[in-house]
């Protein structure tokens, strides 16, 4: 049982770490980049991104380190072992409700709004404004909780 605690541990960290890149990436440059273009063209753009990352290697490892966190977090409350349990714990929380589950409830459906506009049109360029501002200040959530899950896997790991 301690190898499938290591394996699920280290794991865990590295997809929590790639995904918190992903996110990084999105809330230090992407998301700045299209603000700078005109909005027909940053929603044409992020439309394309929206399509694209359901059918690439993302989802591979979005989905199962969320499935990951929550087998981490069945393994700290049935072998519970103190601080290490406990970070395992916040690391599983942190990616699935803060990192996962905020994705779901906020980003996607800024996303299927977005999908439904096209062109320069005022409505367009309100939603487009609105957009930028408010998906990135989810996805500055979903960066820093998935860095933080990492750092706490990683600490756990040490401890266990």
């Amino acid at each position: 049982m301690q190898i499938v605690l290591i394996l699920s541990l280290v794991a865990a960290a590295i997809g929590s770490g790639l995904v918190a890149g992903i996110f990084f990436a999105f809330s230090t440059f992407i998301m700045t980049a299209f603000s700078r273009i005109p909005a027909e063209q940053g929603i044409a753009a992020m439309n394309s991104i929206n399509v694209t990352i359901v059918r690439s290697p993302f989802m591979v490892l979005f989905v199962p380190t969320a499935i990951l966190c929550l087998v981490i977090a069945v393994l700290a409350v049935i072998n519970w072992r103190g601080g290490a349990s406990a970070l395992m714990l916040a690391g599983a929380a942190l990616y699935v409700v803060a990192s996962f589950l905020s994705t779901i409830i906020f980003n996607v459906p800024m996303n299927d709004a977005l999908e439904k506009v096209s062109g320069n049109g005022p409505e367009a360029v309100a939603l487009w404004s609105t957009y930028l501002k408010d998906w990135t200040w989810w996805n500055h959530v979903r960066t820093v909780a998935s860095l933080l899950a990492s750092v706490a896997f990683v600490r756990a790991l040490m401890m266990v």
